[in-house]
């Protein structure tokens, strides 16, 4: 199935069924998410996986109740970094020196670039930029789920602060940004599936300048 077809298949799933998605397929979403471009290569957010039962069901009351969370197989939950730090950028470029056997000195200069522009700004500026970037790997994420046949559902609709607290993330620098539960669609329960989906046509959505 091409991009487009898996696109056109997948929509916001309202209710799952409670079946397991193979771990294959899960690894497969998590390996795009994981390979998503972020600037300057910082990957400046993390993924959460929550499938244990108790745990779902905790979350639940900070997700308006929503059913996706513990009919889901697995609860993805992305991440962000709270802020951007020197020791933080500087780790990332010592892993990718490490991992190309290039030399530390051949950033030297860009690193202290970020570091002046970034380590600066307050935190909320440089969580949102984070946050930014997370989005990028959610879209990549929710892209390959729907490759996959996996139903994904994003979601803004729950209470950051509690998440991150049940979840232990400001102790891992660590705040929480949007949540994908993936399963599999209940085609009797749920009243969005069979309804057609809906975009802004083609010559109200794209701009163009010749």
């Amino acid at each position: 199935m091409s991009l487009i077809e898996a696109l056109n298949w997948r929509y916001a799933t309202k209710k799952m069924n409670g079946k397991a998605v193979p771990q294959d397929k899960v690894d497969l979403i998590l390996e795009a998410a994981r390979l998503a471009p972020t600037s300057s290569g910082l990957q400046p957010y993390k993924v959460i996986v929550v499938t244990n039962p108790d745990l779902k069901q905790t979350l639940l009351a900070h997700s308006f109740n929503q059913s996706q969370i513990i009919d889901s197989s697995h609860l993805l939950v992305f991440a962000a970094w709270d802020t951007y730090t020197e020791d933080r950028i500087n780790g990332v470029f010592a892993h990718t020196h490490n991992e190309r056997g290039t030399p530390p000195e051949s950033t030297t200069d860009y690193q202290k670039m970020l570091v002046g522009n970034y380590v600066p700004r307050t935190e909320e500026i440089n969580f949102n930029h984070a946050a930014r970037q997370a989005y990028i790997g959610f879209g990549m994420a929710l892209a390959e789920a729907a490759i996959q046949k996996v139903d994904a559902t994003p979601m803004e609709g729950f209470d950051n602060a509690e998440y991150d607290k049940i979840l232990g993330l400001k102790e891992k620098g660590l705040k929480s940004v949007a949540i994908m539960p993936l399963g599999y669609r209940d085609e009797t329960g749920d009243w969005l599936v069979n309804l057609k989906k809906v975009r802004q046509p083609k010559s109200e959505f794209i701009i163009e300048f010749k």
